[in-house]
């Protein structure tokens, strides 16, 4: 598994803990860290979309609100709306990750940690927000560069 696939898979497994009553925000990651283990690089990845996340937290859940018009929000699985959220936060604020393989990477962990169901719930929901989005699908955003994650390498 990839860094950047492993940080993903850590950052949603922390955020359901955090969504379960287990934690609060990214001072609670040493813990999960502890309890977990990850590489150096992997917990940068991981605590940056964590961060990230947390602080666009209304944003994304406004956005996943609109495209999950015929469920509430918290009768999602807490495995899928955490997913959806990470996958979310991704495309609306890491211009350097195009928006098909965040979708990708969540696909693949929803059906890791999902029910049946919840690969193809997350790609239906995550496509209808792909669609709405003013960026390239398969590239980085131009205007990329910024961001505080750190650009994918061949060794990372």
């Amino acid at each position: 598994m990839g860094v950047r696939s492993e940080g993903r898979e850590a950052a949603i497994q922390f955020l359901y803990q955090r969504d379960q009553g287990g934690g609060s925000g990214v001072s609670d990651l040493e813990d999960f860290y502890a309890f977990r283990g990850l590489s150096p690089s992997a917990r940068r990845f991981c605590e940056s979309l964590v961060s990230g996340l947390l602080e666009h937290s209304a944003e994304i859940d406004i956005k996943l609100r609109e495209h999950t018009e015929h469920y509430e929000l918290e009768r999602l699985s807490a495995v899928d709306r955490n997913i959806l959220r990470l996958a979310i936060h991704e495309m609306l604020y890491c211009d350097e990750i195009p928006p098909v393989v965040s979708i990708n990477e969540a696909i693949n962990i929803a059906k890791k940690y999902g029910t049946e169901e919840s690969g193809r719930f997350v790609n239906g929901v995550l496509d209808k927000i792909k669609s709405t989005l003013q960026r390239p699908d398969r590239t980085p955003s131009p205007k990329s560069g910024s961001e505080t994650i750190e650009p994918q390498t061949p060794f990372n």
